[in-house]
């Protein structure tokens, strides 16, 4: 299990910060060679991620990057505009004119802020959603220049196609696979433009993407309870890409709101450290969240997000900062009966590492609960039709319909999460907190950690191709296995993994695809000894077929 840095929670030391000078450098000095794996364009669940002082995210992976995007919207016949957006990290910018080039030389119709700020991911989800509607041509797609939480030495790259959510493995396989082959020919083939030329040729255009999603925000939440029951309201953007979004909000719909840090700082020095003593744009890690949670007792309800703003972290007067799924379970029992113009067989969507707390909370609605593997993806087209009333991770990302049962967004959406904390306050008179209690005394109060395990590769590929047979797993924490899972129930579709369930709680495992670690989570409804043993357990039986 790894050990917590003594740094941890604590704020973060001048000479742990991030030299900027030093990494806009690399990104355009440091040249990837396609022979080492960890220099190619790798998509993963959230898109191209890396470090260009490690050669991971520099000026070709960009280039690279773009032109077999340009190349992919040629074959899908997609001529319609890109929407554009970038967080606050520091690669974020060089990347964005790295881009420009390409699509310039292309001819692609890019839209970027107009003001030259930053963009949340869930707002370029809203945006193309938008565009599209009533469309079935010349459809709208898009990018986020982000690495979502990841330290400030990290830049990402992700595409969003028409239906506005996650791409999946077939456009992200391809669009890798070509990327790659530039790579390797070094840019044969990639088209580019000065990024002169690109602003002064008239396709790139600037976007107020602001107005838009604030307007319709109350067609979401609740806004106008919040404003009447007064809830003092705390925000901290944790430096990232919301940072502009909080004050027309305020001031739209008159709430009683502070956001308690409104800087930019691409060293992200207003941190505190994570876990581990790096810094990360956490807002699920009570180390990451420690300055907000210390200000609990100011506000009502308080909430963050992470640099694109597609995840959450809620902290209550009450209770501090909330476990995600304990917020999840949450949100979805007060959602299901305070939004009457949802679907009657609207589902619930959750992924197959995240709480059976919900399970139990979508039993006690009747509602369908669809368990999918890890990735927004699985999510989209349910809460693009209005199937999925709610959908959520385990990791703090979740989003959810409009008040009158359309899509909202079909990428995850943290601001809309915050602010649900505070209409549930507004709604219900008690914090998401104390909700949550009420429902454990229903339903029971699980426990669930997740813990990395170190693995090699050859131990990483053992647990991928691990079935229910090898593992032969008869009992778990003195109870009988129930069920084993190597596919997600909700569509079938293979996890990467494996989970064992028993009537009083479960494990699943499955390797990381960015670290040499096997990605380990358990849940008991008794107590946390059963858990230890669950986790016991399953790490023995593990070791024995890996």
């Amino acid at each position: 299990m790894a050990k917590t840095d003594p740094a941890a929670g604590k704020p973060i030391a001048n000479a742990a910060l991030a030299n900027i000078p030093r990494l806009i450098t690399a990104y355009y000095a440091l040249k990837p060679d396609p022979h080492v794996p960890t220099q190619r364009v790798a998509f993963g669940t959230s898109g191209h991620r890396g470090s260009s002082l490690k050669t991971g995210f520099n000026e070709n992976h960009i280039l690279a990057t773009t032109q077999a995007l340009c190349d992919y919207r040629r074959q899908q016949g997609l001529d319609g505009p890109l929407f554009v957006g970038i967080d606050t990290h520091a690669l974020a910018e060089p990347a964005l004119a790295s881009a420009l080039e390409v699509f310039g030389a292309n001819g692609v119709e890019v839209m970027v802020d107009k003001d030259g700020g930053y963009t949340p991911t869930p707002v370029i989800s809203h945006a193309i959603i938008s565009y599209n509607k009533g469309r079935t041509a010349h459809l709208a797609d898009g990018i986020v220049i982000t690495p979502s939480h990841n330290p400030p030495d990290d830049g990402g790259y992700k595409y969003n196609p028409p239906h506005g959510g996650p791409a999946d493995t077939d456009a992200t396989a391809e669009i890798e696979r070509q990327a790659n082959v530039y790579l390797a020919n070094d840019l044969d083939g990639v088209s580019r433009i000065s990024y002169s030329q690109a602003r002064q040729r008239g396709s790139v255009h600037p976007y107020d993407y602001i107005t838009p999603y604030v307007a319709d925000l109350a067609n979401t939440v609740d806004l106008d309870a919040v404003k009447s029951a007064g809830i003092k309201i705390g925000i901290d953007p944790l430096g990232g890409a919301a940072v502009a979004y909080w004050a027309p909000i305020i001031e739209r719909y008159g709430l009683n709101a502070e956001i308690v840090n409104d800087v930019v700082d691409p060293t992200f020095r207003f941190m505190t450290a994570d876990w581990d003593g790096k810094i990360r744009m956490d807002c699920s890690s009570p180390y990451a969240m420690a300055s907000l949670i210390g200000m609990r007792e100011r506000f009502d309800v308080a909430f963050a997000n992470d640099t694109d703003a597609d995840r959450h972290g809620i902290v209550t007067r009450s209770g501090g900062l909330m476990n995600p799924n304990h917020y999840l379970a949450t949100a979805i029992s007060y959602l299901f009966a305070h939004r009457p113009d949802w679907r009657a067989d609207a589902a619930i969507g959750k992924t197959i590492v995240s709480s059976s707390m919900i399970d139990r909370v979508a039993r006690k609605l009747g509602r369908k609960l669809v368990e999918t593997p890890v990735g927004f993806k699985w999510f989209v087209e349910g809460l693009s039709s209005g199937g999925f009333g709610f959908a959520g991770e385990e990791s703090a990302g979740a989003s959810f319909l409009k008040r009158d049962g359309t899509v909202w967004t079909t990428d995850k959406d943290g601001l809309i999460l915050g602010l649900l904390a505070a209409e549930i306050m507004a709604r219900r008179g008690r914090d998401p907190s104390e909700l949550y209690k009420e429902l454990t005394a229903e339903l029971g109060a699980p426990v669930y950690e997740r813990i990395d395990v170190p693995a090699s590769p050859p131990a990483k590929a053992a647990l991928k191709a691990l079935t229910p047979e090898t593992l032969n797993l008869k009992e778990l924490a003195g109870d009988p296995v129930r069920v084993v899972h190597t596919k997600a129930p909700g569509n079938g579709q293979s996890f990467g993994g494996i989970k064992v369930e028993t009537d009083y709680g479960w494990f699943a495992a499955r390797p990381s695809g960015t670290e040499d670690v096997n990605k380990l989570y358990a849940e008991s409804f008794r107590d946390a000894e059963h858990l230890k043993r669950i986790q016991s357990e399953a790490q023995a039986a593990l070791a024995k077929v890996g």
